[in-house]
């Protein structure tokens, strides 16, 4: 498990599909939740540069209306509470240049402990029904969803 490749996740509910572009750091032995990766601290979700999400057509999260395009995927995790973030900015390093200012979305969520220990961080796409979906994060031990409906 050397470096953390580029992995690509991709999904389509209804008629929009949704691509992940992310780095995948893997476990290696290290404690990742208050370790690697801080609590209550802007995360890239990911490695290297910001993990970009691309929608195909119109979404809807948390309420908001999000046009197609490319969007960057932060999160805040916190030991119970995440704060999952859609960001205008998906063309940049890591968090260092992270501007609350250009969030469309946020959206708190409590994370899951999973079922299995997943040794690299993993995204997939979740298709719920005609119309709602979800962007999956998986790693080590626990998950987070942000749900999201096409239209």
């Amino acid at each position: 498990m050397k470096g953390s490749p580029v992995r690509v996740a991709t999904g389509t509910v209804g008629s929009t599909q949704v691509q992940i572009t992310y780095g995948s750091p893997g476990v290696k032995g290290r404690i990742i939740w208050g370790g690697l990766v801080a609590y209550d601290k802007v995360w890239v979700t990911g490695a290297h540069q910001a993990t970009k999400i691309n929608f195909t057509g119109p979404v809807t999260v948390a309420g908001k209306q999000i046009a197609a395009g490319d969007y960057a995927f932060f999160t805040i995790p916190g030991r119970d509470k995440w704060v999952l973030i859609l960001n205008k900015n998906h063309t940049q390093h890591l968090a260092d240049n992270y501007n609350e200012g250009e969030d469309i979305a946020r959206v708190e969520v409590t994370p899951k402990p999973g079922n299995d220990t997943v040794q690299r961080l993993t995204y997939s796409v979740k298709n719920e029904t005609d119309t709602q979906g979800a962007i999956v994060v998986q790693w080590e031990n626990l998950e987070v969803a942000l749900p999201f409906t096409t239209r």
